[in-house]
C-alpha cells in the first residue's frame, strides 16, 4: 500500500473519531441541558401551616429539588402565609387575608402578583393565571375578630419557572376549601 492511501485512510478514520466523539458529547450534553425536568425528591406533608391539603396539588406547582420545609410568616393583623421553600428558595406562598367585606375577588387580585388577565371562575369566586390566584372563602366563613371583612386566600409561585393554570386552579380551589373548613372561619 502506498504511502498516500495509508494518508487516506488515517484521514478518514481521525475525521471518523472525531464526528464520533462530537455525536457523544452532544447527546452528553443534550441530556444534561434540562429536557426532563428535575427530579422533585421531596415529600410534601398533608398539612401545610395547619391547612390540609392534597399534596400532589401542592407537588404540581413545585419545581424539582431535595428538600421542601415550611414557614408560617403572619405580616399584619388579617394574613397568614405559608412560605415553602425548595432546596433553601422560596418557591410558593399560600395565604388567608381579610379584606373589607363588599370586595370583589377581581379587585382584591389586583394586590397580588402575576394575577393580571387571570381567568375569573364563573361563581366569580376564584381568579387565576399559570402563576398565581386568588379565592373568596363562603360568605359563611365570619369571625367576630375581623368584623365586616371577607376572608380571601391566594397562591403565588415565587420565580420558578411554573406556568400551570390548570394547576394554580386545582391547588387555588382545594386550597379555599380546605380554609373554609379551617379554625380560620371559626
Amino acid at each position: 500500500m502506498s504511502a498516500r492511501g495509508t494518508l487516506r485512510r488515517h484521514r478518514f478514520i481521525g475525521t471518523a473519531v472525531s464526528l464520533s466523539a462530537t455525536v457523544a458529547l452532544a447527546a452528553t450534553l443534550s441530556a444534561c441541558s434540562g429536557d426532563e425536568p428535575p427530579k422533585k425528591a421531596y415529600t410534601v406533608p398533608t398539612s401545610l401551616c395547619g391547612i390540609t391539603v392534597d399534596p400532589a396539588l401542592v407537588k404540581a406547582v413545585l419545581p424539582g429539588g431535595d428538600s421542601l420545609t415550611s414557614a408560617t410568616v403572619k405580616p399584619n393583623g388579617g394574613t397568614v402565609r405559608c412560605n415553602l421553600s425548595v432546596d433553601g428558595k422560596e418557591a410558593l406562598s399560600l395565604a388567608q387575608t381579610w379584606w373589607t367585606e363588599g370586595q370583589t375577588t377581581a379587585t382584591v387580585s389586583q394586590g397580588y402578583a402575576d394575577t393580571d388577565n387571570g381567568t375569573l371562575s364563573d361563581d366569580l369566586r376564584f381568579v387565576h393565571t399559570g402563576k398565581a390566584g386568588v379565592g373568596k372563602t363562603v360568605p359563611s366563613c365570619k369571625v367576630s375578630r375581623q368584623p365586616e371583612q371577607d376572608l380571601y386566600t391566594a397562591v403565588q409561585t415565587r420565580d420558578t419557572g411554573i406556568d400551570d393554570p390548570d394547576a394554580i386552579e386545582k391547588l387555588l380551589i382545594a386550597y379555599t376549601k380546605a380554609v373554609e373548613k379551617s379554625a380560620a372561619c371559626r
